[in-house]
């Protein structure tokens, strides 16, 4: 199978698989808002918003170094070094993951009361540290089939996962007391955690039988250790501090909707719509988007890799046009059938009203989305990285500015604004480093090769 071929397969195989998470995940979420309402969601999100953080540092940038290092060993077609790159990723994970399990445990009451400001995200918070080696071994496994263009292998084992987070879910729901907000958002988190140590059990299994094809004794592979680090470390600290900022800003949010005039249960409710039950439908059709986004990756690496920088820059133009062309399809569809989405999804006209708003917003943001997948393939994940931290101290300075004078207008704005300049700052850095072109053919041989440093 030839790389377009490949390419259009696995592309097509995330995506019918992430059009299936997505459906089961549309019809969970819409289950857990009629089992918790709109407060519930809100209090699930501030967990989710302090878990975000932490993941981070669990992960610290180990998934996307995996799937870089792995996809250098094969283009240089080195595929003895892929285990030995595998066996430094795993350790980075484990340590990083025990550490941020410790972290959270232990720090969860200061972080419940002073952070977040409602003590009944504790119980949550503890719960939730248990899962976070266990998230960044499972990533670690994820970038290695990413990596190999085995993806449905990853696939597999996500839609696995989601079938289990979703019993057990229910199941713990069934335990926790009707009405009791702390009780049900901790049902919530530990049927998730307990997933995934599901996950990474599979993952695990599942690598194990796979490396095989990979296990060509005397293989030199020069630097594993610096290079993984090269690449980890920076993503690391830049995903530190634009998860803290992100974190931060979500915290902020009620206590904003708070100052404006609303009581606490309001301010989750209206923070909780959006976040829990508008985006789920937004984001619904960019399947397609994401996956490509996931496999741009090593398909981009390993063609800068190879010098083949036409290809490059005719992929990057093509699937510019594509995804522009169907975030515009996607986006009029939600807004004209907003109403009737609203009340079919969730029987609530005020969802559908917030529905048609975001609508306007999704073309800026897929695009934001592959042109992300495309920097970071090219090697160029620290400007990524950079926009994002710029982004979300917008949204900082944004939120305390404009959300006690606006409530959820001016949350509205915050997020339009962020959205917007994230993509255009994203967006003029990719026409620097490759010749890419919306209208029109791309010129030959006027693209910026990206310096690579590991080649034999």
């Amino acid at each position: 199978m030839n790389k377009v071929k490949k390419l259009m397969f696995n592309t097509a195989l995330l995506t019918a698989s992430s059009l299936v998470m997505r459906i089961i995940g549309l019809a969970y979420q819409v289950w857990l808002a009629g089992r918790i309402g709109p407060a519930g969601i809100g209090l699930f999100q501030l967990v989710m918003s302090v878990s975000f953080l932490c993941s981070t540092f669990a992960v610290s940038g180990i998934r996307f170094a995996a799937t870089r290092l792995v996809s250098e060993e094969i283009g240089l077609n080195r595929l003895g070094g892929v285990n030995k790159a595998m066996q430094r990723c795993i350790a980075y994970s484990l340590f990083f993951g025990i550490s941020a399990m410790v972290i959270l445990f232990v720090g969860a009451e200061p972080i419940g009361f002073l952070w977040v400001g409602d003590a009944r995200t504790v119980l949550s918070l503890r719960i939730l540290s248990v899962s976070l080696p266990f998230i960044s071994l499972s990533s670690v496994f994820s970038g290695y089939f990413t990596a190999t263009g085995r993806v449905y292998k990853s696939a597999a084992v996500q839609v696995a996962e989601q079938l289990v987070r979703i019993g057990l879910v229910a199941s713990f729901l069934e335990l926790a007391p009707a009405g009791d907000l702390e009780k049900s958002c901790a049902a919530v988190v530990a049927g998730g955690s307990t997933a995934e140590v599901f996950s990474f059990l599979t993952f695990v299994t599942i690598y194990f039988l796979d490396r095989r094809r990979h296990g060509q004794p005397g293989t030199y592979s020069p630097r594993l250790t610096t290079r993984m680090l090269g690449v980890a470390l920076p993503l690391a600290f830049s995903a530190y501090a634009r998860s803290a900022l992100s974190t931060l800003q979500n915290l902020l949010v009620p206590r904003g909707l708070k100052s404006a005039g609303l009581n606490a249960d309001m301010a989750l409710s209206g923070y909780g719509i959006i976040q829990g039950m508008v985006f789920p439908v937004i984001f619904f059709p960019a399947c397609v988007i994401f996956a490509l986004s996931e496999l741009l990756v090593p398909e981009l690496t390993e063609a800068q890799m190879a010098g083949k920088n036409e290809y490059i820059s005719r992929s990057i133009s093509s699937l510019l046009r594509k995804c522009l062309l169907f975030s515009v399809v996607s986006g009029a569809f939600i807004f004209i059938s907003a109403d009737a989405l609203g009340w079919l999804i969730y029987k609530s006209t005020e969802a559908g009203h917030y529905m048609r708003i975001f609508a306007l917003l999704i073309p800026v943001m897929y695009m934001d989305i592959v042109t992300d997948g495309c920097l970071k393939g090219l090697g160029q994940m620290m400007w990524s990285m950079a926009y994002n931290i710029l982004d979300s101290l917008l949204g900082v300075v944004l939120v305390l500015v404009l959300l006690p004078r606006w409530a959820l207008n001016g949350y509205i704005a915050v997020i339009f604004i962020t959205e917007l300049v994230n993509f255009v700052l994203s967006l003029l850095r990719l026409r620097k480093v490759a010749d890419i072109r919306l209208f029109g053919a791309p010129k030959k041989n006027k693209m910026t090769a990206v310096p690579v440093r590991c080649r034999k």
